[in-house]
């Protein structure tokens, strides 16, 4: 049964969290010209897609030459202090930075920005994006070709030793993890650290579905996710969804028609519509709030509304001032 069928336990919420991932570490420069590489472009669309209803803006940063996924602390603090300066959005920067890179690395941005929220990967999987490669005769940089075919071979680390060395790193500045669950068994993971007392509750989890290593993107999923979220947390939880590629939209509609919450993206999509590059991230995070409102009549819920409910530390404790 689709989740927008039935009405899950989770925490209640009348509007609905927008969130947007602008750059990401999936695609690369050649998939569209539109995609944000220097601070400025990455900073400049967060702020736009703040305009348009994002409450919540996922940053990564990438080499402002090539276009490469990087963690480069002065790349993050530039790009985010802009935004914290432009922007009352809540600025959530990637402790999943590139799926090469090693855990040690990803977490720094979480000390050097002492963020409010700041995605958390609940297990380690398969992360194929060599199929993207087969559809490119040529690549516009050097990198992009080995980059993708690379993960043939390549596990997404996020080990339990990993998240018992990440998560306390969270608590210490006082950042909430968003959980980000790619497969069901992320959930029994977050659960198990829940109870060792690594996470505390309430949960903000965020379902990736359609991810080449993690679980399908199907509303069955979705529904099956839920279930299982509500299984293992009552009322404590929000949800919020990713449905990779074609699958942002109807997956996204399909979260917030049952009171959940939904991210949009160039890292996630780079479509507006079939065939129609997005010319923005503005321009999805538009489409995802007439969606929202169209099918549930919820509205884009402000950024300073999201703090309240998710309990966040304010915009006034973070390390981007």
């Amino acid at each position: 049964m689709p989740v927008g069928r039935f009405t899950p336990l989770m925490r209640s919420f009348e509007k609905a969290i927008v969130s947007c991932a602008v750059t990401g570490a999936i695609h690369t420069p050649t998939m569209s010209p539109h995609l944000p590489i220097t601070p400025d472009e990455i900073a400049g669309e967060a702020i736009r897609a703040a305009e348009a209803g994002a409450s919540i803006v996922h940053v990564h940063v990438r080499d402002p030459e090539t276009g490469e996924p990087v963690t480069d602390l002065g790349l993050f603090r530039e790009v985010a202090t802009r935004i914290h300066r432009e922007s009352d959005v809540i600025v959530q920067p990637t402790t999943g930075g590139a799926p090469t890179m090693p855990p040690e690395e990803r977490i720094q941005v979480v000390p050097e920005l002492e963020p409010e929220m700041a995605s958390c990967n609940m297990g380690s999987i398969n992360f194929g994006l060599y199929q993207l490669a087969e559809k490119y005769d040529e690549f516009d940089y050097d990198w992009e070709r080995p980059y993708l075919e690379g993960t043939r071979d390549l596990i997404f680390r996020n080990t339990f030793e990993d998240l018992e060395t990440i998560l306390p790193v969270f608590a210490d500045h006082d950042t909430k993890p968003e959980l980000e669950c790619y497969d069901v068994g992320h959930l029994y993971n977050a659960k198990h650290l829940v109870d060792r007392g690594l996470i505390e509750p309430p949960l903000h989890l965020q379902f990736v579905l359609g991810i080449h290593g993690g679980v399908g993107a199907t509303d069955a999923n979705l529904s099956h996710m839920v279930r299982v979220a509500e299984e293992l947390f009552g009322d404590d939880y929000s949800f919020s969804v990713i449905g990779a590629g074609r699958n942002e939209f109807p997956l996204a509609s399909q979260a917030v028609s049952a009171g959940g919450h939904a991210r949009v993206g160039l890292e996630d999509n780079l479509y507006l519509a079939r065939g129609e590059l997005a010319e923005s991230n503005a321009a999805l995070v538009e489409k995802m709030v007439r969606l929202t409102h169209d099918l549930t009549g919820r509205e884009p819920a402000t950024p300073a509304e999201v703090r309240s409910f998710l309990g966040l530390k304010g915009r006034a404790e973070t390390g981007m001032a």
